[in-house]
């Protein structure tokens, strides 16, 4: 047996009739009755009759008959779920990418906290994923570093604290900006991610 692997996951596998099923077996009958119903191939009152008989199934031999009406003798196999598709590795981004990426975070050093990744990110950002993913960020985190030096002097509190949070703001850039050149990802913390 396998350990962690559903019974009707196993390519090849012909349960034995008496082995208890699992949500995941029901469900999956359940998909191929719908899918059977959605072509036609029977009418409403035999859908909900295969339905009720899968959805209150209780062992393998109570399923097997089911896809057997669905497909015939050689069912078995098809009780097995589609495998998801291993997902593609993110491509390494080029040295130009990550130059890019980086000028988004650190062009607020040279004084364009807001500009700066909204060209990056409305140029650059068109023909790179990388890019555009690291000029959204740092343009979602210098907006509301912006919207928190225009509310914060309200109070004589917030007054204190605005030249401290655009210190904070210059340092993440920094090590935002020095993140995305050696190719990894960044997440300002307390942004409001306005821009998607």
């Amino acid at each position: 047996m396998m350990a962690g692997v559903p019974t009707s996951a196993r390519r090849g596998y012909a349960p034995p009739p008496e082995l208890r099923v699992s949500n995941q077996d029901r469900e999956h009958v359940v998909e191929h009755v719908k899918l059977a119903f959605a072509e036609g191939r029977f009418d409403k009152l035999e859908f909900d009759e295969r339905l009720e008989r899968a959805m209150t199934a209780r062992t393998h031999g109570d399923l097997m008959p089911i896809m057997t009406e669905l497909y015939g003798a050689h069912a078995v196999p098809r009780l097995a779920a589609p495998q998801p598709a291993a997902p593609r590795p993110m491509a390494e981004p080029e040295s130009n990418e990550r130059l890019g990426a980086s000028a988004a975070h650190l062009l607020t050093l040279l004084g364009f906290p807001v500009a700066g990744p909204l060209l990056l990110m409305l140029t650059a950002g068109k023909t790179s994923p990388y890019i555009r993913r690291h000029s959204v960020e740092a343009l979602n985190f210098h907006l509301t570093l912006v919207g928190a030096s225009i509310l914060l002097p309200i109070t004589i509190v917030g007054l204190v604290l605005v030249p401290v949070i655009w210190v904070v703001g210059v340092v993440l850039s920094i090590v935002a900006g020095v993140s995305a050149l050696s190719g990894g990802e960044y997440r300002y913390p307390l942004t409001i991610r306005m821009v998607k």
